[in-house]
């Protein structure tokens, strides 16, 4: 019997027969599979994830068009006339920083985000207890997160526009701590008809990342070793509208796409119920290669239920018909 990484063993020589309690919880499933089956599964995602682009096309294709009305840029006209005037009133632009001015304010003010509150008579022993988690959690958040502030600086700017923005809360391996970092609404993928982040059947972040930060991952062993090529970028419409209103160029991105999908799935091979009921896994595809970079479970090991643990935030402006949110550029 060959001995695996990870605590995994793959029995046989030639056929791979994976039984799920062989594994430690945390496992990069992925390094044990068959090809066969992670290229079915990465297909299959895939697949799915282009349905779920297309399903949002029309708040997407909103946001990208409204983005001209910030009255950032000046336009040469020649219509109706030649010499016409390309301003466009910030009327729009004014309206968001005034939002983003206060929300901040209320959302960080200078003692700190967290507030805590007992539950039941409190005592001289909560109360101590209460303090110093309060304590605890604000010096993470304001000294230890350095990212933390301006994040939702940028977030509160973004959400009144798309009507949508995300924080994702996560454990960095290359930095070695919790994180908490803005998702611009364009990168999260959700199926539009979802009702809630929570029960979403699927939600996938289009995450960019150089090589370097690839391969410091693959070293940690958070990622398989495998060969990518070049990188392929993907980009939205709205970051190409983003880029024109910015004045830079989506040239000089080298950096590789990388498809991170939140979905319950059911893996052959792993989980072995007859009913064949879907679990919550969280599947790393490159974009440009296909390839798989990892599996892992997405439920805490104590869980008999085997929830879901959530990763992301979703902040809604006014809500909308369907999952994302609408803000002032689908008003207007």
């Amino acid at each position: 019997m060959e001995q695996m990484p990870e605590g995994v063993e793959l029995i046989g020589d030639e056929e791979l027969e994976v039984e799920a309690e062989e594994y430690d919880h945390t496992a990069n499933l992925a390094e044990v599979l068959d090809d066969d089956v992670l290229g079915e599964l990465s297909s299959d995602l895939r697949s799915k994830f282009r349905e779920d682009v297309e399903s949002r096309e029309d708040w997407e294709e909103a946001i990208a068009k409204g983005l001209g009305l910030l009255g950032i840029n000046y336009e040469d006209r020649s219509e109706p006339f030649l010499g016409a005037s390309g301003v466009t009133h910030p009327l729009l632009s004014e309206a968001v920083t005034q939002f983003q001015a206060q929300a901040y304010k209320e959302m960080l003010p200078s003692g700190g985000p967290i507030k805590t509150q007992i539950l039941g008579s409190p005592t001289k022993e909560t109360e101590d207890q209460a303090q110093r988690v309060e304590d605890f959690m604000n010096y993470q958040i304001t000294h230890v997160m350095e990212e933390f502030d301006e994040e939702l600086d940028q977030m509160l700017f973004y959400l009144p526009l798309a009507g949508s923005a995300f924080k994702k809360v996560y454990y960095d391996p290359n930095i070695g701590r919790q994180v908490a970092l803005y998702i611009p609404a364009e990168d999260v993928v959700v199926p539009y008809g979802a009702s809630h982040i929570e029960t979403a059947e699927r939600v996938t972040h289009v995450m960019r990342k150089t090589k370097n930060e690839l391969k410091k991952l693959q070293a940690n062993e958070f990622y398989r070793e495998v060969e990518l090529g070049d990188p392929q970028p993907y980009h939205s419409d709205i970051e190409k509208r983003k880029a024109e209103e910015g004045g830079y160029s989506l040239t000089d991105d080298d950096r590789y796409s990388v498809y991170e999908v939140h979905a319950d799935i059911f893996i052959e091979g792993v989980d072995e119920d007859e009913d064949e009921i879907a679990k919550p896994y969280v599947v790393t595809i490159e974009r440009g290669s296909n390839e798989i970079l990892s599996i892992r479970r997405n439920w805490n090991p104590d869980d008999e239920l085997m929830l879901k643990r959530q990763h992301f935030v979703h902040y809604v402006y006014v809500p909308g018909f369907g999952f994302y949110g609408l803000g002032l550029i689908h008003i207007i």
